[in-house]
C-alpha cells in the first residue's frame, strides 16, 4: 500500500507542475515547478522499485491527466464538456482497473 501511496502522491504532484508549466510566470513559481518535478520522478522511481513499472506509469499519467483537465476546468476557465467528463470517468475506471489487478508482490515474485 506504501507503494500506491507514493504513485497517488507523484500523480497529484504532477498535477501542480503541469499547472506550473502552463501558468508559471514569476521566478518562485518556476521554482517550485521544477521542485515538482523533481520529487514527483523520486516518488515514481521509488514506487517502480516495488510495482510493476508499466502499471505504475498508466496509473499514474491516468489520474495525472484528469486531475490536470479538471484543475482547469475548476480554477482556470477551461469550458466544460459533458464529453470530456466521461472520458475521465473512463479513463479512471481503467486506472482503478489496473490497480486491483496488480499486486504489490507481484515485481517480487518475478524476479
Amino acid at each position: 500500500m506504501k507503494s500506491w501511496l507514493k504513485v497517488f502522491l507523484a500523480a497529484l504532484l504532477e498535477v501542480f507542475w503541469v499547472i506550473g508549466l502552463a501558468h508559471a510566470d514569476e521566478l518562485w513559481e518556476w521554482i517550485g515547478t521544477i521542485v515538482a518535478i523533481l520529487i514527483c520522478n523520486y516518488l515514481l522511481i521509488k514506487a517502480t522499485q516495488e510495482l510493476p513499472a508499466g502499471t505504475v506509469y498508466a496509473v499514474f499519467v491516468g489520474l495525472g491527466t484528469a486531475g490536470a483537465v479538471l484543475s482547469e476546468i475548476i480554477f482556470f476557465d477551461e469550458p466544460f464538456h459533458i464529453i470530456k467528463i466521461l472520458l475521465i470517468g473512463l479513463l479512471l475506471v481503467g486506472v482503478i482497473g489496473l490497480k486491483l489487478v496488480t499486486d504489490e508482490g507481484q515485481k517480487e515474485d518475478e524476479e
